[in-house]
């Protein structure tokens, strides 16, 4: 029997296992923000790992944005060494999980399986992906402990906030030099069919108007910063929106709505601030001399960083042109240059011969609509040799009822776990 077949026989043996581990990892609620339990998911990921002859490294991004005493980022980082020299193959996957919401009819950190699905915040994005890349990390090294180069697994913070405090700030410690890491898959959901070759780019931005402050009852004697601010969303409507939905990629990007460039209003806050819940009592007549409004805007690999705040600041000098008193401030918040890796790099095209091995079909190539953490993989640790593929609906991604069907991971484990082979074993040693 081939190695590929004895491979996907065990994992098909390990079903319980893989149940098991993914129901574990959603009922450690690892919330972000603000970052609960993040030492208690990676002792757990780091005590069963330990017990697969991984060496593990626990670390802490002090500094980074959320870091403090109470919510510590912490990052575990696993390595098997094989016992020839070769590459090291990397699965990265976030520990944190978004906000539950409304609208669940299971308990979100419960872990329920039903029809085959195991729900929960997370279930999706990304757990399932960890606990496949688990599974089938674990049934490569017992079945080619002689494989050549390493493996390593990581479970690393942030990932739902930017990543600063995982992946980026590992990245800057040399955890992802292509001196140390070779190949490097993510498995967030882009269903198991895909490969995610890259993101759009994104760069937030806060716009504030200023006014004056007066009465209520005499308006006029001040200036009202959130009519200001209406007078920006006016102009957005008017020239800004059609002419980014003029702007299209030749970028795979998934959904096709996202084939365009876009932008969202993320939030608005003007005037006095909201009262607390427990004040009943009227806000006071005032003119509001402040208006603040965040934006989101995402562009594509063929539009350059620089045109993208441009057209903003047009936008807001067109607005000063036409109203007496208009003044502003734009504070960058963040900014993700574009990225793709193509469609030749080596791990590209050894995970695409283990779709098609394992499902029967070629893989899809896709971009996502936002960013993940190949964005610090590629800008801070420089290396390219760079995906995301793994278990999951994407579409199910930060919804109620969030799920990750069982089916899907064993066979997102099967892909992943013949990519280990082609990778890091010769092959004369896995035709045996």
């Amino acid at each position: 029997m081939m190695l590929s077949d004895r491979l996907c026989q065990e994992i098909d043996a390990r079903r319980d296992d893989l149940i098991a581990l993914t129901q574990d990892l959603i009922r450690i609620p690892t919330l972000n923000p603000p970052g609960e339990n993040y030492r208690e998911i990676c002792d757990f990921l780091a005590q069963r790992l330990r017990g697969k002859g991984f060496e593990i490294e626990l670390v802490r991004a002090v500094g980074t944005p959320g870091d403090s005493e109470k919510y510590p980022r912490w990052n575990v980082i696993a390595r098997k060494e094989g016992a020839q020299p070769g590459e090291c193959v990397h699965f990265n996957s976030h520990i944190d999980v978004v906000d539950v919401g409304l609208g669940w009819t299971t308990d979100p950190f419960g872990g329920e399986l039903k029809d085959g699905k195991i729900y929960g915040r997370g279930a999706c994005d990304m757990k399932g992906g960890l606990a496949a890349s688990i599974i089938a990390a674990e049934v490569f090294v017992d079945l080619c402990p002689d494989f050549h180069g390493a493996v390593e697994i990581s479970g690393t913070a942030d990932e739902e906030s930017g990543g600063f405090g995982g992946v980026a700030y590992l990245a800057e410690k040399g955890f992802f030099t292509p001196e140390r890491v070779q190949h490097v898959i993510i498995p967030e959901p882009l269903n198991k069919d895909r490969i995610c070759l890259g993101h759009r780019g994104v760069w937030w931005a806060e716009i504030e108007t200023f006014g004056e402050i007066a009465h209520g009852s005499m308006p006029f004697l001040g200036d009202c910063a959130v009519r200001h601010m209406g007078a920006v969303m006016t102009e957005m409507e008017d020239s800004l929106f059609p002419a980014l939905a003029q702007k299209r990629t030749d970028m795979p990007v998934v959904p096709e709505g996202a084939k365009q460039s876009t932008l969202n209003i993320n939030s608005i806050h003007g005037g006095q601030a909201e009262n607390e819940p427990d004040f009943n009592g009227l806000p006071s007549p005032c003119v509001p001399d402040s208006c603040r409004m965040v934006i989101d805007r995402r562009f594509l690999i063929e539009e350059n960083i620089d045109d993208v705040q441009a057209e903003v600041m047009q936008v807001l000098k067109t607005v000063g042109e036409r109203r007496d008193q208009f003044r502003y401030d734009v504070r960058e918040l963040h900014r993700v240059l574009p990225t793709m890796t193509e469609k030749d790099a080596p791990v590209v095209q050894v995970v695409a011969k283990a779709i098609a091995a394992t499902m029967g079909k070629e893989a899809d190539y896709v971009v996502s609509p936002g960013t993940y953490d190949q964005k610090h993989i590629d800008r801070i640790g420089k290396l390219k040799n760079c995906i995301a593929y793994g278990p999951g609906i994407l579409d199910l991604a930060h919804k109620p009822d969030e799920y990750v069907g069982v089916d899907d991971m064993i066979d997102s484990a099967k892909v992943m776990g013949r990519s280990l082979i082609d990778l890091l074993v010769k092959p004369e040693a896995s035709a045996a």
